[in-house]
This record gives C-alpha cells, structure tokens and sequence, in this order.
C-alpha cells in the first residue's frame, strides 16, 4: 500500500501543479442576488455561536467565517476557490510569473530538494547552483520531511533578505552551504530553440502574464537564425492553462484573421461570449497588438503541436481551436479535459474568489469538459510505451468536477483498469528498489524527446512510431447538440 501511494502521488504532483485553469479577470458581479434563505441562515449562526460559546478552546471570529466561505466555495467543483490573505498572494505570483525567492525549477528526490534548473539571470544563477543539486538544509530546516510547498516557502520570503541552503553535489560527492540573497524572480513560461535547420521548437509551459509576449520574441529569433523556416513544434505538454487571453492570443498567431477561437457559455451574459482571432480580443492586458511584429510566415508555417494528459484548459483552448481549423496536427496523448472557465472577483484588497463562470467550447461547438482534445495523432511518451500516462490525474477522476453539459456522464472502466494495471507494473519494476523513484522521463526538448522526435518527423514527411496501446478516451456519454453561443 505504501508503495502504491508514494507512486501515485509522485505521478499526480506534476499533473496538477499550477492549478489547472483557465482565467478571466473581473469586478463583482453586477447581477441582483437573490434574498438570502432565512431558515438557513438561521442555522449557520446557530452553529457559529455554539462553536464560539462551547468549543473546547476560544476561536478566532475571523478564522471561522475564513473557513465557512472557504468550506462553501470548495463544495462546488475543483477549480472554485476561496483566497484568503496567504493563498491570493501566492495566486497572484502564479498567474504573473513573478515571486521573491531564490529562483530555481526544483523537484523531490529520496525526500529532498532536487534542482532542476537555475533560473538564468537569478541569484541562484549567479550563486553557481546547478541542475541536480540537492538541497538538504534550508537555514536551519532540513528538507528530509517537507513537502515541497513547505520547502518552497520557506525558500520564498521578502526581498534583499538572505537564505542559507545546505547543498549536497552528487558529482563531487560533497555538501557546502550557499548564501542566497532573495530578490523578484521572473519565471520565463516560453522557451525556444532550434532542434535542426529549419525546425523550430516552442514550448509554452504557462500561460501568465508576459506569455504572449515572451512568445513574440521567442518566434521573432527563431525567424531571425533562419527566414525560411519549415517547421514549427508547439509544445504544449504538461501546461497547465492560465490566462485565457493569452490563449486567444497564441490561436490567432497561427490563424487566419476574425476566425472563432473558442466561445463561453455561462449563466451572466458577459459569460455567453463568441473569441475570434483578432486583436480586440486578446490585446486589453497589453495595449496595443503584441503580435503585429510576428512574420507574416508564422501563418502558413506547418505545425505540429505536442500535448499530453498534463495539458489543460487554456492549452486545450489553443490545441482545439488549431485542430478544428485544420491549421495544425495535435500529437501525443488525450488531454486533461478541463473544459471551464474561472473569473477572479476580488473581495477586499487581500481576498478573491476564484469561480467558475464558464464552459468553454473549441470553433466546432465541442465541449472538451471531463473529455479533453483527442490527439490527431496518438504517440507513446516513450519508445519504452506509455507506463506514466494512465496514472495522471485527468479532469474526469476529480471529485465534484462538473460535466461536460453535452451528454449524461460515465465512469471510465477502461481509464480505471488501465491505471490500476499501471500501478502493478511500476511496483513489480521497482521491486527492491526500497525509497527509489521511478526512473523520470527526459527532459522536454532534449534529444532523448521520444514525441518531440515523432513530431520532427511528421514535419519532414518520415516514418511517425504512432502509439500501438493508446486509445480514445470515451465521452462522458451520448454527445447531443452542442451548446455553445
């Protein structure tokens, strides 16, 4: 049992971190509430005043009605969230890619910190940490014991103050402390290169506040080292979602202008809204037209974009909205399926809520809710298979997730098995191997990149090792008449 737990929640971390979710901005909303059920009410204060009168030790007010809001927004679906203080800090670093720490991409490893990567440019950077260092001590913590969100507060605080970690280099076999000064970080959510003359890779890992941006100029240079590209890999595996004008955003770079990109359906009428690929859509974060300096190449370019089962909701807008205009070919593995949209209405200056206000739907009228984007081409994660895929928490497997408002919903008996048989083959594989995590699967964009070389050759017209055990996911049920705006 233990071992069955630790993999699974090993494969779950990276499925959900970043939230799952596609944002929106907006104030209160205008619309008149309902009277407030008396009886109800009633009871709620009765509670409240027994807790505050008989409990075993005093309660802060505060605290209490914290958490009767936060117990009521979590009831609704997994996406609805309630801010207090701490958590819209900490949202809010999420979503505009900027905190104060030390900067580093990190993961676990045998219970410790491990380094992934140094954000270049960051004081971690400059300090000499490198990828796979682990980080045994923080000041005086040692990490042995903490989560991960435990150690990355700890390593997060104000800036210009300083933390110590204790490092331990396997390739030196030594350990030495490092440190740190803390200061604003900018975490870069694009990356490019060119992976051989006249391909380029993109990936796009977030989508936050300077995504659109960053994607502009990563384009312009690969343009730059070579006008005449022939290929392009968007590579969306792993991405969370984000903000959902960035998603219009990157649609519309490959799209021919004033096509739909994506509709919302909700109950307020600025729910019920039509997305094409024009600027008026996606420029009021940014002012003026970000993409006006892409090439205009960047429109008939060939592309292929990569997803996976960590892709979700605004990298399912982009994936659907390029796959239904036939502008490119999706490869990899069924999506997450988080097909809803969440507004962010703040409440004082330091609390929100995070709602869902929205179903989403891809220019087709498909809604992708608990389904996700079926790939145009299934390809394994590895040449070994795809051992990792069904153990990823998908949109479906979430408790209280809401349906996809397309047909009646089923439990997936084939996700199941395919998970439970998962389970059985990393156990009996690391059989002995006490405390050791499965072997992780390269890196993205490395040269060991099983799809991202299936997709190289997809673009050069060779062979694509297309997936032999990979199959469609079922809908949720009987698909009826679409209803999107």
């Amino acid at each position: 049992m233990t071992s069955k737990l630790k993999i699974a929640g090993w494969v779950a971390l990276g499925a959900l971190a970043g939230g799952l979710t596609t944002l929106q901005f907006g104030a209160t909303a205008r619309n008149a509430v309902a009277p407030l059920p008396l009886e109800e009410m009633q009871q709620l204060a009765a509670v409240f005043g027994m807790i505050k009168t008989d409990y075993v030790e005093p309660v802060d007010e505060k605290k209490l009605f914290s958490d009767a809001i936060g117990g009521m927004v979590a009831g609704l679906d997994p996406h609805s969230v309630y801010f207090d203080k701490t958590t819209f800090k900490e949202f809010r670093e999420g979503t505009t890619g900027k905190f104060v720490g030390v900067g580093i991409e990190i993961g676990m490893e045998d219970g410790l910190v491990k380094v992934v990567s140094p954000i270049e440019g960051s004081p971690a950077f400059r300090a000499g940490l490198k990828t796979g260092d682990l980080i045994t001590k923080i000041d005086d913590t040692f990490v042995k014991g903490l989560t991960m969100d435990q150690a990355v507060k700890r390593m997060r605080g104000e800036p210009n103050t300083k933390v110590v970690l204790t490092i331990f280099r396997k390739l030196e076999n030594r350990s030495f402390p490092v440190t740190i000064v803390r200061e604003e970080i900018r975490v870069q959510s694009v990356r490019a290169k060119m992976i051989e003359p006249g391909y380029g890779w993109v990936r796009i890992s977030q989508f936050q506040d300077r995504t659109v941006e960053d994607f502009v100029a990563k384009v312009e240079k690969l343009y730059k080292d070579d006008p005449k590209l022939k290929g392009l890999v968007l590579d969306l595996r792993n991405d969370p979602g984000g903000l959902l004008e960035g998603a219009i955003a990157v649609s519309a770079a490959f799209l021919p202008k004033d096509v739909t990109v994506v509709s919302t359906n909700g109950q307020l009428a600025e729910s019920k809204q039509v997305f094409k690929a024009r600027a008026e859509d996606y420029s009021r974060r940014f002012g003026t037209d970000p993409l006006a300096r892409l090439p205009a190449a960047l429109k008939n370019v060939p592309v292929v974009v990569l997803v996976n089962e960590g892709s979700a909701s605004a990298s399912e807008i982009v994936s659907g909205a390029l796959q239904d205009h036939k502008r490119a070919v999706i490869m990899g593995g069924q999506t997450f399926g988080k097909g809803s949209v969440q507004t962010v209405r703040q409440l004082t200056a330091d609390t929100a809520l995070k709602i869902t206000t929205a179903r989403y739907y891809t220019p087709n009228g498909r809604s992708i809710q608990a389904k996700g984007i079926v790939p145009d081409v299934m390809v394994d994660e590895s040449e070994e298979g795809n051992l990792f895929a069904a153990l990823r928490l998908r949109e479906a497997d979430l408790e209280k997730h809401i349906a996809s408002g397309q047909g009646k919903e089923e439990k997936d008996a084939a996700r199941e098995k395919a998970r439970e048989e998962a389970v059985k083959k990393l156990e009996e594989a690391n059989a002995g191997k006490k405390n050791e995590a499965p072997k992780p699967l390269p890196e993205f964009g490395s040269a060991e990149d099983f799809p991202l070389r299936q997709a190289l050759n997809k673009l050069q017209g060779k062979t694509v090792l297309v997936s032999k055990t990979m199959t469609e996911r079922k809908a949720e049920g009987k698909t009826d008449e679409p209803k999107a705006p």
